[in-house]
């Protein structure tokens, strides 16, 4: 994960020409640029996407979460998708458990391939324990 610095809830993304800081609801670039879904006062609906100089991103809102306004960043050439709170909160109970929530963890997975990195708030995990996550949710919701 060269160029990728995972930090508590921060994944920064530094390219050649300027650095992205993500965070599960707000990413900025150097270079002034912040990006936040809509919901969350932001102008982005769907789907962002830019270039660092040598590496392009891409930063989804691929549904409500815990939270709502939760943002999902893929660093195609790192192999690497940040879903940060969408996956990091224990499912088990609560009540803010969605519909919309395990959509966007199924989307998410999507995003991914066996050998993808997947960073969350809580730390990196593999994409069988995104799935596992999944699983545990869709329980939640209609065990």
């Amino acid at each position: 994960m060269e160029g990728i610095v995972a930090e508590g809830d921060a994944v920064v993304v530094t390219g050649s020409e300027r650095t992205l800081t993500y965070r599960p609801r707000q990413v900025s670039v150097s270079d002034g640029t912040t990006v936040e879904h809509e919901s969350r006062g932001g102008t982005l609906s769907a789907v962002w996407a830019t270039d660092l100089g040598d590496r392009y991103v891409e930063v989804v809102h691929l549904g409500h979460g815990p939270d709502g306004g939760e943002l999902v960043l893929v660093v195609p050439d790192a192999d690497t998708v940040a879903v940060g709170d969408l996956a990091s909160n224990d499912p088990d109970g609560a009540a803010a458990a969605t519909g919309e929530w395990a959509a966007a963890v199924d989307l998410a997975i999507g995003l991914t391939r066996p050998s993808t990195q997947v960073l969350t708030t809580g730390g990196p995990i593999s994409r069988d324990d995104l799935e596992a996550f999944h699983q545990r949710l869709l329980g939640v919701l209609y065990a």
